[in-house]
């Protein structure tokens, strides 16, 4: 009888301890699946969906037939400001396009230069397209810090995919008057090398 006993209590506590490991095993593994959540919903706008050549000047393409451009897609945006803002509205301008990031330390060398632009000629408009994960969020302090005097839009797929598949960052256009796509830049552009396209698709 006493050993039975013996057996049933040795029996018990094997199976309080398996209880036992079986709940801490199961608390970890919720602990870890919390975790992982965590991480892969939670991203900071400095983790970029996109990347930038830092350093480089990489002059893509220029086009030097005005005859056979491809057409620039006329995309309808919400700005930051709250307003709704289409290429088109700007018809008859040049319109340089500057995909950008507040994260971006060569999209942000090249803002200045787009300010002077935007101040100093009259037949130009610069566009900023936002790639930022959270626009709302970080950009309207930045705007106003940096003294940006041009539309700010919010992108979105379908405009990246339409304008080649925006990967790197700043990547930037120069639209003619007819919104015809003269020049395409990915990386910093030099100041000089966009006023001089600028001004040939103004003639």
């Amino acid at each position: 009888m006493a050993k039975e006993k013996k057996q049933k209590a040795i029996k018990s506590t094997s199976e309080k301890k398996k209880i036992r490991w079986g709940k801490i095993f199961w608390n970890a593994f919720l602990v870890v699946i919390i975790i992982l959540f965590i991480v892969n919903n939670t991203r900071k706008d400095d983790t970029p969906p996109f990347q930038y050549p830092p350093g480089t000047k990489k002059y893509l393409y220029e086009v030097d037939n005005p005859t056979n451009l491809p057409t620039a897609y006329d995309f309808t945006l919400k700005s930051i400001d709250g307003s709704t803002k289409k290429l088109s509205d700007f018809r008859g301008k040049v319109v340089v396009l500057d995909f950008w990031a507040t994260w971006c330390p060569p999209c942000i060398k090249g803002i200045p230069d787009l300010i002077e632009i935007q101040k100093s000629m009259k037949d130009v408009q610069v566009i900023g397209i936002a790639v930022d994960e959270n626009p709302m969020q970080v950009a309207p302090d930045f705007i106003r810090k940096h003294k940006i005097n041009y539309p700010i839009l919010i992108g979105n797929d379908k405009v990246y995919q339409e304008y080649g598949g925006i990967s790197a960052i700043p990547t930037t256009f120069v639209i003619d008057k007819e919104g015809r796509i003269r020049n395409k830049h990915i990386g910093l552009v030099p100041k000089d090398v966009l006023i001089e396209e600028i001004k040939k698709a103004l003639d």
